[in-house]
């Protein structure tokens, strides 16, 4: 068999992974709520969670501020999936790209999915870039093992491009991964998450359990204390964790700053009605509410465990914090939790960036789209930023959601047509 052949083999059996791209998705296509709580699991217990359970820390939250903070927060984000975004699919059975270009015509939906796309792509490539960075870590670990004098210098916080040709060669591996799940479609996705989600879970339960001794005979904070009741691990959260007090330079954030950052982290997913892509898939709109799965094992559980370790090992990338806190199993739990985030992202990238390539088959543009991601993910400067883009981006595309949502709910309520 040719090269020729073999490719052209190949290309047609990529084009049979039909993801009802520019149609609504039919009956027998429909898939039962595990895919959802298992994609929605695997998304959002993401390598990112050990940098942002850090920030909390750094920022002097108080310990009662983050857990009510969180909670309210996320619910009120399982809420805008469940009775905003899950029922708006439910009914159309179409992604957000294509029933926005019923709404608002060719132009403005060119622009906005051009502009959405280009987003995350640089969300996928900043879980690329930290899924790298704990393999990076693996790898010179291996090294140092063997005895042999390779090292990957891993890109520090200040960095704005690559520092070494090793941290190059391991995002490219890591991308070609993430890419190829992106293109075997939704119920792919969601397969792979059910797979690794609940293990990364343990791992970071597992990781904040082994921090609390080291937390409490740190001798940054003094005589050692007890935390054998849940009234001496309360004080500990109080006084060594969470205590209210700002690291020098940051400003002090409070309840009101948790739970609108827990609500809006993913408000372009939820109330900008991106997750239309999964949402059409379901069986009925009430499976909004396997949302939670991801919000409160990931943006609650993992968070808080995440500011325990980060409390103990501040300042270190999520590798090197998972390694420390949990051994070698941190930084495999690292690299798959940013395969399960940046998986479902470079496939919404794809099926957005298709209204600009109306001829191409979803793989192709997937497969163009995870290409200029990964080369991204090689420069630190796309993800040392990553929750400032986070709330920049959410800001961008929530008015479209507006749109979208007027047009559903209220125009049939104030009895105007519908496009």
């Amino acid at each position: 068999m040719t090269a020729e052949s073999g490719l052209a083999k190949l290309s047609s059996r990529l084009d049979k992974l039909y993801e009802f791209e520019r149609a609504p998705v039919t009956a027998d296509k429909l898939q039962s709520g595990r895919y959802f709580a298992a994609c929605f699991s695997g998304e959002h217990v993401a390598a990112t969670e050990f940098v942002i359970g850090a920030m909390f820390v750094k920022h002097g939250i108080s310990a009662r501020d983050l857990l009510i903070g969180l909670a309210l927060g996320n619910l009120l984000a399982v809420f805008s999936w469940a009775f905003v975004c899950a029922p708006i699919a439910v009914r159309t059975r179409l992604t957000l790209y294509w029933y926005l270009r019923r709404i608002a015509g060719p132009g403005l939906t060119v622009f906005y999915n051009i502009l959405n796309g280009l987003l995350y792509c640089i969300l996928a490539g900043a879980m690329i870039a930290v899924a790298a960075s704990a393999v990076s870590l693996g790898v010179n670990t291996a090294a140092e093992s063997l005895g042999s004098g390779f090292h990957v210098v891993h890109p520090r916080l200040t960095d704005k491009l690559p520092n070494s040709v090793g941290w190059v060669a391991i995002v490219l591996i890591v991308g070609a991964v993430v890419v190829s799940l992106a293109i075997m479609g939704f119920k792919r996705l969601s397969q792979f998450a059910a797979v690794c989600a609940p293990w990364m879970f343990i791992i970071f339960i597992a990781g904040a359990l082994a921090t609390v001794p080291r937390l409490a005979s740190a001798p940054g904070f003094g005589d050692a204390v007890e935390y054998r009741s849940v009234s001496s691990l309360w004080h500990l959260a109080e006084t060594r964790i969470w205590n209210g007090v700002p690291e020098a330079g940051q400003q002090r954030l409070g309840f009101w700053h948790v739970m609108f950052f827990a609500w809006f982290c993913n408000l372009a997913m939820h109330l900008s009605l991106s997750d239309m892509a999964l949402f059409r898939y379901a069986r009925r709109w009430s499976y909004g509410f396997y949302s939670a799965f991801g919000m409160y094992l990931g943006h609650y559980v993992a968070w808080v465990c995440a500011g325990v370790m980060g409390a103990v090992v501040a300042g270190l990338n999520p590798g090197q914090m998972s390694v420390m806190a949990a051994g070698v199993a941190g930084p495999l739990a690292v690299v798959l939790a940013g395969w399960t985030t940046a998986n479902p992202t470079m496939y919404r990238a794809g099926l957005a960036l298709q209204i600009a390539t109306p001829n191409w088959a979803r793989w192709k543009v997937t497969l163009v789209a995870g290409v200029v991601t990964t080369i991204m993910a090689c420069f630190p400067v796309f993800f040392m930023k990553l929750l400032d883009f986070v709330a920049i981006y959410g800001l961008l595309l929530m008015p479209v959601g507006a749109i979208v949502v007027t047009e559903h709910w209220v125009f049939p309520w104030l009895g105007l047509r519908q496009y």
